[in-house]
């Protein structure tokens, strides 16, 4: 998964359009395995073409081209015809509406967002337990009751409309948000006054990958957007030429002000923020990968800028990541991995802004840093530590405060806020412990349990351990192994491996309601920190990119065997799991060791790895992969591409691929191809299946409905063919 939207609060005071514009992952994918008994499924019948393609002299077939068009309807029938055969395989397995009851027991609950304040007004999310999705509440105080600002549950019967972002005035009184519609990347914003909850008439279409951030005066705010495209293609097509604009509350979208655009680098994202102050509209751009260049403009009253108003080029160079905190006046700072691959906090005078007198305020450490706010005139840093959170106080000075004491291993969240806050929120969960929100006082330094969730599980049973091991080419990789205590190594465990290893994406320890389900019947659940990630900072990410991109695919295997030597588990019990870049890492590693894993469940995964970069964002993540245009990036690509190293008579594992029709992060057109290809070659009993949901996407904005039904067939996929029983019904 996608973090492109600004902080609560938008860009407060922190802003970058991230490179990995598809790690919005279905948090949670399962994989299954080829042991139990099963008729082999008789699959439709998948039309194929003379397509070949020549790549700097090598000639490589895709008789699928065809299912790369969504819209047509011989991909329809085919998509229907394959939904048949899937959900009659799902629905004869045993146990799966039982599993179905007992998630739906677990996720009904409360659940709540930590709160952000603006005007004096707090704002959070709750989702009683079976909402579709989550509503915004908004109250005076902490002790006022709260009513309903927005509910998105109103919006559509289905529940498929989901808020994407939003944005409060600093008066308070407006609130500027984007809608998303089945689960698709393209959002429509809409302005809410937030007293009396009603929209105005304000309507801004064809948005995407864009936070909002509104100027000091309160008139308007800025938004990134794409030109129109043809509304029949809108899925699919390449996205091109993203723009920033400013909008003037009560006006037409058509004539809202274009601040800046590079179409001269139609591939560029960009997106604008306004600083707390309200003096200036940070400028961030990026081409693929973390690293990103910084402009500016100076808004001098807080207002519009003016048509040709100047943006002064900061940093004009993609070398670093440059993430903007907070100034003081002409001084800003920033957090930075520029000759700190680990990152660090830097102070730049922008009337002095030559690298020399650049000044390091806290410099980087063993540990990664991968959070910086600045609030009650204090740096909190949050890092990571061997894949887990550690937060640390900070002066302006850069002079080392205290660390916050935390519950025990996990993940920190939050922690944002104004530079004049007397309190902020964070959230702290672990794989055991659910996300439980606190209060913490600026000015005692205290914090205090705010908000904690009663589910239906206890967890005093199970104990989560972090194990290391050693990958193919000796580098020691982390995993989290998560199980009841007292296990029995017997190699007789089943096991549900997760991984993703891309995008400097950290798989840090959460709480998933899904997985709870799995831990009840006696499965394990283990997590490996995959090179490609950013648990270790900017090098352990580059050693999983590009020509080192086997290295994850080692990785995963040497966690795989690590859990087989030690007995956890055993080949027959194993089942692998990925989603999006993830999904890319089971189809890989599925046909390098077919023989290592029982289940696959490659979910909306990157699959042709020669034509991703054609697809709507795809073009964003050369950074990670290459690009087949290149002749030595191809010869990379190509060995691992998991369309095209699938092997005709090979007896897979049993495969369930997911995707969804409204996915236009990932075309799912990459699912289609692959599921087609592997039907074709699979020599095994063992099944092959694709899940194909419809009104929905790559995974944000999902409705519970939907998730629940998923992930049902998940597990009910995964028990089967690993063999395991469920227990009977408490």
């Amino acid at each position: 998964m996608l973090v492109l939207s600004p902080c609560q609060g938008v860009f407060r005071l922190k802003f970058r359009l991230l490179f990995s514009l598809f790690t919005i992952m279905a948090a949670s994918q399962v994989s299954s395995a080829q042991t139990a008994t099963t008729e082999r499924l008789s699959y439709p019948e998948t039309r194929r073409v003379e397509q070949v393609d020549d790549y700097h002299g090598t000639k490589v077939s895709d008789p699928y081209r065809w299912l790369e068009d969504a819209n047509s309807p011989e991909t329809a029938a085919w998509v229907e015809a394959e939904n048949k055969v899937t959900f009659a395989h799902l629905r004869s397995l045993p146990g799966r509406e039982q599993l179905k009851k007992r998630l739906t027991q677990l996720w009904n609950y409360p659940r709540f967002s930590a709160p952000f304040k603006e005007a004096g007004n707090y704002f959070f999310y709750k989702n009683d337990g079976l909402q579709n999705q989550s509503i915004l509440y908004v109250q005076p105080s902490l002790k006022a009751p709260p009513r309903v600002l927005l509910n998105p549950n109103k919006l559509s019967k289905d529940g498929t409309v989901a808020l994407s972002t939003l944005d409060v005035s600093d008066d308070g009184k407006l609130m500027g948000y984007g809608l998303s519609r089945a689960g698709s990347d393209w959002s429509e914003l809409h302005v809410r006054n937030v007293a009396t909850g009603r929209d105005r008439a304000d309507l801004l279409k064809w948005v995407k990958f864009s936070g909002l951030s509104w100027t000091k005066d309160n008139k308007g705010f800025f938004y990134s957007r794409y030109p129109q495209p043809d509304e029949k293609t809108a899925l699919q097509t390449a996205n091109r030429k993203h723009q920033i604009f400013y909008h003037v509350v009560g006006t037409k979208q058509d004539v809202d002000t274009l601040i800046y655009e590079r179409p001269d680098e139609p591939e560029w994202l960009m997106g604008a923020g306004v600083t707390e102050d309200g003096r200036y509209a940070i400028v961030s751009l990026s081409k693929t990968g973390p690293k990103n260049r910084l402009y500016y403009i100076d808004l001098k009253n807080g207002k519009k800028p003016d048509v040709g108003a100047p943006v002064v080029k900061l940093i004009d160079e993609f070398e670093a990541s440059y993430d903007f905190i907070g100034n003081d006046g002409t001084t800003w700072y920033f957090q930075t991995d520029s000759n700190s691959p680990r990152g660090r906090v830097i102070a730049i005078d922008i009337t002095r802004p030559e690298r020399p007198n650049w000044k390091t305020l806290i410099p980087e450490s063993r540990d990664t840093l991968r959070g910086v706010s600045l609030v009650g005139n204090q740096f909190i840093c949050t890092y990571l530590h061997n894949a887990y959170s550690a937060v640390k106080f900070y002066d302006l000075k850069g002079k080392f405060q205290k660390e916050l004491k935390l519950p025990g291993l996990g993940t920190v969240g939050g922690l944002g806020g104004k530079r004049t806050d007397k309190e902020l929120f964070y959230v702290f969960t672990s794989y055991l412990y659910p996300p439980t929100i606190y209060r913490y006082d600026v000015k005692t330094g205290k914090s205090a349990l705010f908000r904690k969730p009663q589910i239906d599980f206890d967890p005093s049973p199970y104990v989560t351990r972090q194990v290391w091991f050693k990958s193919k080419d000796g580098t020691r990789v982390p995993m989290f192994v998560t199980h009841r205590k007292g296990l029995k190594k017997n190699g007789n465990n089943p096991t549900y491996l997760y991984g993703y290893g891309g995008f400097n994406v950290s798989l840090t320890p959460g709480f998933s309601v899904s997985n709870l389900a799995w831990l009840e019947q006696g499965g394990i659940v283990a997590v490996a920190n995959l090179r490609g990630g950013g648990e270790f900072g900017e090098e352990w990410h580059r050693a999983g990119t590009k020509e080192k991109k086997q290295n994850v695919f080692d990785d995963f295997i040497g966690a795989a065997q690590f859990l087989i030597r030690e007995k956890y588990t055993s080949p027959k019990k194993l089942a692998i799991a990925g989603g999006s870049n993830g999904g890319l890492l089971v189809g890989a590693v599925v046909n390098q060791r077919p023989d290592l894993f029982a289940v696959a469940l490659p979910a909306v995964g990157v699959m042709d790895m020669l034509r991703f970069h054609k697809f709507t964002i795809g073009s964003a993540w050369v950074y990670d992969y290459g690009s087949s245009d290149d002749p030595k990036e191809f010869q990379s690509l190509i060995k691992y591409s998991p369309l095209h190293t699938i092997k005709p008579g090979v007896k897979y594992p049993a495969t369930m691929v997911t995707t969804a029709d409204h996915d236009d992060r990932v075309v799912p057109g990459h699912s289609f191809k692959y599921a087609a290809t592997l039907q074709a070659a699979q020599a095994g009993d063992a099944p092959v299946i694709i899940r194909i949901e419809t009104k929905a996407g790559h995974g944000a904005g999902k409705p519970m409905s939907k998730i629940i039904e998923e992930e049902a067939d998940k597990w009910a996929f995964v028990m089967h063919h690993t063999s395991l029983k469920l227990e009977a019904e408490k």
